[in-house]
């Protein structure tokens, strides 16, 4: 199964609320994800929860978008913290 953002919801600050097409369901921080250029905008928050979704991923109007996995990784990781 290719893995596929299938929702996604602003939250606050650089946070995501994601859903997957494998079931899986989280909350993405991230502030610390842009590296080079691309995701120079993406710094300013106004601008940042202006993402939309496209077939696989969400992704902004200048180009720059994440892999559904890194999202994954990032959303799972943030549930693993808000149960501990």
């Amino acid at each position: 199964m290719i893995l596929k953002v299938i929702q996604a919801k602003y939250i606050k600050e650089f946070e995501v609320e994601l859903t997957f097409n494998d079931g899986s369901k989280g909350i993405a921080d991230l502030k610390n994800a842009f590296q080079g250029p691309v995701f120079e905008k993406l710094k300013n928050v106004n601008y940042f929860k202006r993402f939309t979704l496209n077939r696989w991923t969400i992704e902004w109007e200048n180009g720059a978008d994440f892999a559904p996995e890194f999202l994954q990784n990032l959303a799972l990781k943030g549930e693993a913290q808000a149960e501990n």
